[in-house]
């Protein structure tokens, strides 16, 4: 399970459509035609406009990246102005491509919502005075804490009474039905966060979603055919690409991402939860730096998918060597179904066709597993790497997967 952003038009286009409301909105990518969108979308010549960049980044507004109320002749220049833009959001600097125009709504009142999934419960929090710097008015908000077991009823009225509490009388209908609609839909297409800020209300009884930054899980089964976009500033490689579209064609679970293409500490881990583990100790013991990659491979992928993986993996790790060598960690936990020899075999196959870069640039693999046939494929990876001559410590389900990161912080130390 991950937690994955959307784009605010997707957000807003899904929410709206769960929600009954009414939504107007064009997502300007660098293939939209400026030219011609009137002729599409009559309405752009005809009403007030917002426009905003739409790249999973906040702060827009301090970063004068905001439209408000303005012709589609001004909207188009602003945009022509904007598109491809090189700009830095704190640590991340990339280009403007996509965004965002929706209808200008006037207003006058703001409101704020948040529902955020925490470990036990889910926490939803309110406030009436919601908008620009909502950190200024943190003591107005309210709070309620759902428990997971109870996620899947329906708010009760004393729950959303305790958020609305200071709501007018004349809005408290249409925000106790839309406080309650809003959460149904957050467990029930397994959202992990929601914030929208601000909403409002016109017309007595219509709200308008005027800002969103939504995350989802992406292993819920509602978000399989979905295309995540990137974070912004982020950039995608040829071998996490490679990896993705191994991952798609496969029955197993099979995940990269590079953090550090010069760092010594290199990984095969075998799912989620050990690869969360075992890079969370390696950073408790000070050798955060040197982590090269984040992934996981699980659900029993074949032979040749992990031999694959793991060619991916040491292609990237044996690029650029370093003086002081490098470590390959090959770990998990206890699988329930996994073939280990089967996997180990893949691994063993792209270990032996590297085997000379791994000579050279003086890499140590440190190896701890265990599960099905676990005995004989940690028997075959020992015997294949000694006969290579690479060395190589092999742990198994006796011990713990945590043990052996002090041992491995400390060679990087030494």
């Amino acid at each position: 399970m991950a937690h994955r952003k959307i784009s605010e038009y997707d957000g807003k286009l899904l929410l709206a459509k769960q929600l009954n409301l009414d939504y107007k909105a064009i997502l300007i990518t660098p293939q939209t035609n400026l030219n011609t969108l009137p002729k599409h979308h009559p309405w752009l010549e005809t009403q007030p406009l917002v426009a905003k960049p739409d790249q999973l980044f906040g702060k827009r507004k301090q970063y004068n990246l905001i439209l408000l109320n303005a012709n589609w002749p001004q909207t188009k220049q602003w945009l022509t102005e904007h598109q491809q833009k090189q700009i830095t959001i704190d640590k991340a600097t990339d280009k403007l491509t996509h965004f965002l125009i929706e209808p200008y709504i006037p207003h006058t009142e703001e409101y704020y919502i948040n529902i955020t999934s925490q470990r036990d419960y889910d926490l939803i929090q309110f406030t009436t005075q919601g908008g620009f710097n909502i950190e200024d008015r943190w003591k107005s908000i309210q709070s309620i804490q759902i428990p997971i077991l109870e996620s899947t009823k329906q708010l009760s009225k004393n729950q959303i009474q305790t958020l609305i509490k200071n709501s007018s009388v004349e809005h408290f209908t249409t925000l106790t039905s839309f406080i309650q609609s809003l959460y149904t839909i957050y467990v029930n297409l397994h959202f992990t966060s929601v914030e929208i800020n601000p909403f409002t209300i016109i017309n007595k009884n219509k709200i308008v979603l005027l800002d969103l930054v939504a995350q989802v899980d992406d292993y819920a089964q509602e978000w399989h055919n979905y295309t995540f976009p990137l974070a912004f500033g982020q950039r995608i490689t040829a071998e996490e690409q490679y990896i993705k579209q191994l991952d798609e064609n496969s029955g197993a679970s099979l995940k990269l991402t590079i953090l550090n293409p010069l760092g010594r500490i290199w990984n095969i881990l075998s799912g989620g939860g050990a690869s969360v583990i075992c890079l969370d100790s390696l950073v408790s013991l000070g050798v955060e730096t040197e982590i090269a990659n984040y992934g996981e491979y699980s659900g029993n992928p074949t032979t040749q998918e992990t031999y694959e993986y793991t060619k991916t993996i040491l292609q990237l790790m044996t690029t650029q060597p370093h003086p002081k060598g490098k470590i390959l960690i090959i770990a998990g936990a206890i699988a329930n179904f996994t073939d280990i020899e089967k996997t180990f075999k893949g691994i063993i196959q792209a270990i032996t066709k590297y085997q000379l870069k791994l000579h050279q640039q003086h890499i140590s693999i440190y190896v701890r597993r265990g599960g099905p046939n676990d005995q004989v494929a940690l028997k075959l990876i020992k015997q294949a790497c000694d006969q290579l001559k690479i060395p190589i410590q092999v742990y198994g389900p006796e011990t713990a997967m945590t043990s052996m990161m002090p041992l491995i912080a400390q060679k990087i130390k030494e």
